[in-house]
This record gives structure tokens, C-alpha cells and sequence, in this order.
């Protein structure tokens, strides 16, 4: 399971660091802040999928802050997506980067061609 913000294995120490800390960089970026439920999810999993077949390694998603009392449901249901069997084989670690905390990055698992 990808818990954000959890050193997963697979994932070397000096990797982990450079996403957990910012300074691994995105390669592209989708915002989702202000989109419904269905539409933010249905943009990632193109985001996603489309990055991943072209070999992008980091990524990061807007969810913004949400509301002050728990949240918003973009940035609770994330997790969520992203263990979805279909999510869950391209995502490799996730973080929130310090400097943005209405935002995620992500490390997605390298490109294989059969």
C-alpha cells in the first residue's frame, strides 16, 4: 500500500530524500484544486497514465489545502486513487514537498517496454 509521506521500499535513501525534501524536481504537474470528485480523478488517471508512457520519473499534483476543519475531498480521496490497482503499479513513493503542502509529488516506477 502507498502511504504518503512514508519511505517505501524499493526506493533508495538519497531518492527518497531528494523527493521528500523538494529537491527532486517535477517533470509535469496537473492541478486539480476546484474540480469535482469524478473530474479530478478521472484527469489524474490520463495524467498519470500519459506521464508513465512517456518515462517521466516525478510528477506533482495539486489537491490545495481544502478547508480548515479536515480538508478537502480532492486531498483526502487522493490516497485513495493512488492505491487503486491500475495507479498503484505506476506510483512508486509519494511526498508532500515542504515548501507546498497543498500539493504532492510523485515518483513513478520507470518504463518498461516488453
Amino acid at each position: 500500500m502507498l502511504d504518503v509521506g512514508t519511505h517505501p521500499p524499493g526506493v533508495d535513501a538519497a531518492t527518497w530524500t531528494r523527493l521528500r525534501t523538494g529537491r527532486l524536481a517535477p517533470e509535469r504537474g496537473i492541478d486539480l484544486h476546484g474540480r469535482t470528485a469524478q473530474d479530478a480523478h478521472d484527469a489524474l488517471r490520463g495524467f498519470l497514465l500519459r506521464a508513465h508512457a512517456d518515462g517521466v520519473r516525478c510528477v506533482e499534483i495539486v489537491t490545495g489545502h481544502g478547508t480548515r476543519t479536515g480538508g478537502g475531498v480532492i486531498r483526502r480521496e487522493l490516497p485513495l486513487w493512488l492505491n487503486l490497482p491500475d495507479l498503484r503499479a505506476l506510483v512508486l513513493a509519494a511526498a508532500h514537498p515542504p515548501k507546498n503542502p497543498g500539493a504532492i509529488r510523485l515518483l513513478l516506477r520507470r518504463h518498461r517496454t516488453r
